[in-house]
């Protein structure tokens, strides 16, 4: 097999972790969604989630003052909705109006559930050392919601410039430890 360069800009590409989310906040009555792919699992009990979160989107400011939010987890039903959220700023449309998803109440935190998507993890941040170099949050999952209806969720998952591949194909594989 032959190999050629990759530039760097393209690298994330490739690493991105998936599924795209959409995080809530809400701040002096106002909730705001945005759409987010750079997230990782970070450790599982307690469930801690680290994602980016730049400083010129409009969540950024209700994250650090509110220290909540919700990631949401849409199917390919939604994949316009995301494409909408994560195109406009909150500072200029109610996202939520604008693409007819549904607010639902949290309830731990302050920030909205969306009702369309099949998942909804209530967070509270747990660390901010990395956010005023990286931008870098670790939230930690206080709830986790999850539609039973949804057997085998077709998640999208982002590859830049506008295109996603979408999961959905469960297959497993078990080894036998010697």
């Amino acid at each position: 097999m032959t190999k050629r360069s990759l530039p760097l800009s393209r690298v994330y590409r490739l690493l991105e972790p998936g599924p795209v989310v959409l995080l809530t906040t809400a701040q002096d009555g106002r909730a705001n969604v945005m759409t987010m792919s750079w997230h990782t699992m970070m450790e599982f009990e307690p469930p801690l989630v680290g994602c980016v979160v730049s400083g010129r989107d409009f969540s950024f400011a209700a994250l650090v003052a509110t220290r909540e939010c919700v990631l949401n987890i849409p199917t390919v039903d939604l994949a316009r909705q995301v494409v909408a959220c994560g195109n406009r700023s909150g500072r200029d449309v109610d996202k939520f109006a604008a693409s007819g998803l549904t607010p639902l109440p949290a309830a731990t935190v302050g920030a909205p559930l969306i009702g369309e998507c099949y998942a909804s993890l209530e967070c509270r941040v747990a660390d901010t050392r990395l956010v005023d170099t990286y931008n870098f949050f670790v939230l930690e999952v206080v709830k986790a919601w999850i539609d039973p209806a949804v057997a085998a969720p077709r998640t999208l998952h982002h590859r830049g410039r506008g295109a996603f591949m979408v999961a959905g194909e469960t297959i497993r594989l078990r080894s036998k430890m010697k």
